[in-house]
């Protein structure tokens, strides 16, 4: 499962990039076309993902005459930054909205997007995630919302119907505390921004203003969605996956210790270790700031000056073609980045229907070259949220953000 849950790898990849020169393909650049075999490498969520991606790989090839080798990464991070060391990287490859700006950054990718014809078709959240400096570097494959994912049976059990479905943070305290049991917690998430943002969002905050040059952490809006997180924690209805001896809160609402999580589309991966779990999906309740969550990407990337651009850039018009990313859909899951294809993956997975209306108003956690170290640093205090001060915890991470910021715009 594809969770997009760690922000630790994404240290590494600042490590091993932020070192890198003549990265591309080639110097020489241009898109000249070449027959030589195209490279793809991939983090997959498994083989039928993997399979899925040589099998379109293999159909774009069989019409364009150019072999498409794909290799499903151990550890995309580090494969990839090797890759652009050792000055040959694939020509082809995932890009992941948490990388996204340390390699845009430093030149090392292509900006073919902008130049698509298709490049109005995406979601616009996921066209704003890889964007940097106003120009739109690669297209999304696919994308993941957070929703609130409710374990039917234990919902039913509680005396709830479908009315109780909490719409607001009230209403969610109210159902994490008639679902909180000896053995079950009502609610659970990660002890992580990715998760807890959404909350912070929700009253109305953001970790950057608006034009993007400004941290703004420690408003009175984030520390209200902190002081939310606390209170549910305090209270005994939010326990973290750690209290719950689960690794993350998909687990614990497989093993029936938590009755609802906050996670996103890859929580169908239960299925295989928890056949007899029932649950339903709901888009995240609206906090005093409205509807809020966050999304998940990974787009195509291709190297800057590629000698193979030609090719990958026809390669990457199929396989976000619309009938082709709901071939993904039905092969590993996931939800197509077109507007138009997601429009039909919701009518053909209505219980999914939540995640792709979230869409509509989500937006991606702040992810700029730099920020990543501080994100870790930044989840290590929200472990701690439930006995924490949700000032001092943003107080820090406002200048810790900022100064990263500066550096990351040379100042």
């Amino acid at each position: 499962m594809n969770t997009n849950r760690k922000w630790g790898a994404a240290l590494l990849a600042v490590g091993m990039v932020a070192g890198l020169a003549a990265c591309s393909s080639g110097s020489s650049g241009g898109n000249a076309a070449s027959n030589k075999p195209l490279t793809m490498l991939i983090g997959s969520s498994g083989a039928a993902e993997t399979k899925a991606v040589q099998d379109a790989s293999d159909a774009w090839a069989a019409t364009n005459k150019t072999k498409v080798t794909v290799t499903a990464a151990s550890d995309l991070t580090q494969q990839l930054g090797q890759g652009f060391s050792g000055g040959n990287p694939p020509d082809l490859f995932y890009m992941s909205w948490d990388q996204f700006q340390t390699y845009a950054s430093k030149k090392y990718l292509e900006p073919y997007a902008a130049d698509q014809a298709n490049k109005g078709a995406f979601y616009p959240a996921l066209t704003k995630a890889f964007t940097y400096k106003s120009r739109f570097y690669c297209e999304p494959k696919d994308f993941s919302t957070l929703g609130l994912i409710i374990n039917s049976d234990k919902w039913a059990a509680a005396g709830l119907t479908a009315s109780d479905v909490p719409k607001d943070w009230a209403s969610l305290e109210t159902v994490a505390k008639k679902l909180t049991t000896a053995d079950t917690v009502g609610l659970a998430f990660g002890a992580e921004y990715a998760r807890i943002g959404t909350f912070m969002n929700q009253a109305g905050g953001s970790l950057l203003s608006k034009d993007g040059k400004k941290v703004t952490a420690d408003t009175a809006e984030n520390i209200a969605g902190l002081t939310e997180v606390k209170k549910l924690a305090t209270a005994g209805v939010l326990k973290f996956p750690s209290a719950l001896d689960s690794g993350w809160s998909g687990e614990a609402l497989g093993k029936g210790k938590a009755a609802m999580v906050i996670e996103g589309p890859w929580i169908s991966g239960l299925k295989g270790d928890y056949p007899n779990l029932k649950y339903t999906v709901a888009e995240l309740p609206a906090g005093p700031g409205g509807k809020s969550t966050f999304t998940f990407s990974n787009c195509w990337g291709i190297p800057a000056q590629s000698k193979t651009a030609t090719e990958t850039e026809s390669l990457v018009k199929y396989l976000t073609s619309d009938a082709q990313q709901l071939k993904f859909s039905a092969a590993f899951g996931v939800i197509p980045s077109t507007e138009s294809a997601a429009k039909t993956y919701a009518t053909t997975y209505p219980n999914n229907a939540p995640f792709v209306k979230g869409n509509n108003y989500a937006v991606s956690p702040v992810a700029f070259a730099g920020a990543a170290s501080v994100i870790a640093d930044f989840n290590s205090q929200l472990e701690g949220i439930a006995s924490g001060d949700p000032k001092a915890i943003l107080s820090a991470l406002q200048k810790n953000l900022q100064s990263a910021l500066d550096t990351a715009n040379g100042k």
